[in-house]
């Protein structure tokens, strides 16, 4: 395998784990209205289970409420459904034409809990860019002991691949500090 290859491949799933971090991190309540924290809703929709995003306006008109609309006002029942079943925490009120969601103002311990949620969810988010980077040392040791680098080109690109991962940790360490502060702050 070509010392690009390795590099690239490595770079590429830490930026994958630094993404997969941010969906995760984006369907946790922070005590604001956030179009997010309906990701994982899936409508009956004419016997398919569709996203929610796909057969709905999701607006935030306030800071604390959701508002979803509809494109097609006879699936405002299955939508109420799919909220429901999702169990996002939040309670649906149906007005026969759109659903606003309140967003609860969260407590000070709660607002705790929530990040240490957090912290546990990028310390999972870390262990992927760790795993990653043991991998590509594996790959580079194994093209090394076949003959494909020669001793200084070994070392160099476990530097690269050292930085890489240095890179993705800190990346990793400011969305969970963001999403920290978010939720601290209310």
């Amino acid at each position: 395998m070509a010392d690009n290859d390795v590099l690239g491949t490595a770079k590429d799933k830490m930026q994958k784990a630094e993404a997969a971090l941010e969906r995760e991190l984006g369907t946790i309540r922070a005590g604001r209205a956030n179009a997010s924290l309906l990701n994982n809703v899936t409508v009956d929709y004419y016997g398919a289970p569709t996203p929610l995003n796909q057969i709905a306006a999701i607006t935030i008109p306030e800071a604390r409420v959701l508002l979803v609309k509809p494109y097609d006002k006879s699936a405002l029942n299955d939508i109420e459904h799919g909220i429901y079943a999702a169990n996002v925490g939040l309670t649906p009120a149906n007005d026969g034409e759109e659903i606003r969601l309140v967003v609860p103002a969260l407590t000070e311990e709660r607002r705790q809990e929530i990040a240490k949620q957090v912290k546990a969810t990028a310390e999972q988010g870390k262990v992927a860019v760790r795993n990653v980077r043991r991998d590509a040392m594996d790959t580079l040791k194994r093209g090394h002991k076949d003959g494909d680098y020669t001793d200084d080109e070994w070392h160099k690109l476990e530097d690269q691949v050292q930085k890489e991962t240095d890179t993705a940790i800190k990346a990793v360490e400011q969305i969970a500090s963001d999403k920290e502060k978010e939720i601290l702050e209310g």
